[in-house]
């Protein structure tokens, strides 16, 4: 049995039966037997994900890296490989002048995982700047190549995480960011920002996100582990007639966004603990775990939040961070 427990940032105690680690693509399509031999998880750098149980499978890990930058008139094309971290990913188009991730700032995690999420923040959304999405597929053993409108993106979703099989392991994702950069800077804390740069908005999403969510290192936790909710302009109207304040942000003309965070903060859960699992006292949207905690107080209190907004907002939360069990990806 393979020890998970530093492989994944919330650090639930957990094992798996098997696992396997390429730091290249080449040493990766070398290996294809290892998908052949039963139950198989993909995993990146853990910081989307928890191990409520122990996997009765197989753990692969692509580590591989490498950014490629080609130039045109209109934009920048970057050809980066699945095992590069993120957040370094930004601050080195931030160096080279190259603007459009700056909102999407300490996110954590790999770029291989960014498209499976459909990363978001403060406005905007990976998908817009995907070109092509490189895959290797496990059952053919060919090479993919995914086009933006192929890859189904959604809100923190997209046609990786609905395949079922897990078929299709993410290699490299090519990007377009064009050089007629605007600020987006209309989200949140950032509307305090007057006429910011690209590296103001940076600066003050680093400063936000370093605020707002604890340290992996310092306390066990996989970011915001519940989705904003959408909802109905209808089923808004609805609300404010009991909660004048609740806070949204539009989407398009029949739906709006709803802080989850302020949802579960409402309910007075900020500081709540189910054994060693804890709803972070500063963020509601953060459980986290303090060294003790199990997976099945974690789905103790996830699914009480869940229930109890469901039963005084009429809304469903899903969560956003992955939840593995024995056998694969459960559901709330």
């Amino acid at each position: 049995m393979f020890d998970l427990t530093k492989l994944h940032t919330f650090g639930l105690a957990a094992s798996a039966e098997n696992y396997s680690h390429f730091k290249s693509f080449r040493e990766l399509s070398d290996n294809l037997n290892v998908f052949q031999t039963g139950r198989y998880l993909l995993l990146g750098q853990g910081s989307n994900c928890i191990f409520v149980d122990d996997f009765e499978g197989r753990i692969v890990r692509l580590d591989n890296e490498g950014i490629q930058v080609e130039e045109d008139e209109r934009g920048y094309r970057l050809t980066v490989q699945a095992g590069e971290n993120w957040h370094k990913l930004v601050v080195f188009c931030m160096k080279k002048g190259i603007f459009g991730f700056e909102n999407l700032a300490l996110i954590p995690g790999t770029v291989g995982a960014a498209p499976i999420q459909n990363i978001g923040a403060y406005g905007v959304e990976l998908a817009q700047f995907v070109e092509y999405v490189n895959c290797l597929n496990l059952t053919s053993g060919r090479n993919i190549k995914l086009a933006q409108q192929d890859c189904q993106f959604g809100y923190r979703d997209s046609v990786f995480k609905k395949n079922p099989s897990n078929s299709l392991v993410i290699h490299s994702v090519v990007f377009y960011i064009p050089k007629n950069w605007q600020a987006v800077a209309h989200y949140g804390e950032l509307l305090k920002l007057k006429q910011p740069s690209a590296q103001d908005i940076f600066d003050k999403v680093v400063q936000i996100r370093r605020q707002k969510l604890p340290d992996p290192d310092e306390i066990g936790n996989a970011g915001s582990f519940f989705k904003n909710p959408l909802v109905s302009r209808n089923h808004l109207a609805s609300l404010r007639c009991d909660w004048v304040d609740i806070p949204y942000y539009d989407v398009d003309q029949t739906s709006v966004k709803v802080p989850a965070a302020w949802l579960i903060d409402k309910l007075g859960f900020k500081g709540k603990k189910e054994g060693g699992i804890g709803c972070h006292p500063h963020q509601a949207l953060v459980l986290t775990n303090d060294g003790t905690g199990t997976g099945k107080q974690l789905l103790v209190l996830a699914r009480d939040i869940q229930e109890k907004v469901s039963q005084e907002f009429a809304i469903s939360l899903e969560n956003e961070v992955r939840l593995i069990g024995k056998k694969g990806p459960i559901s709330l």
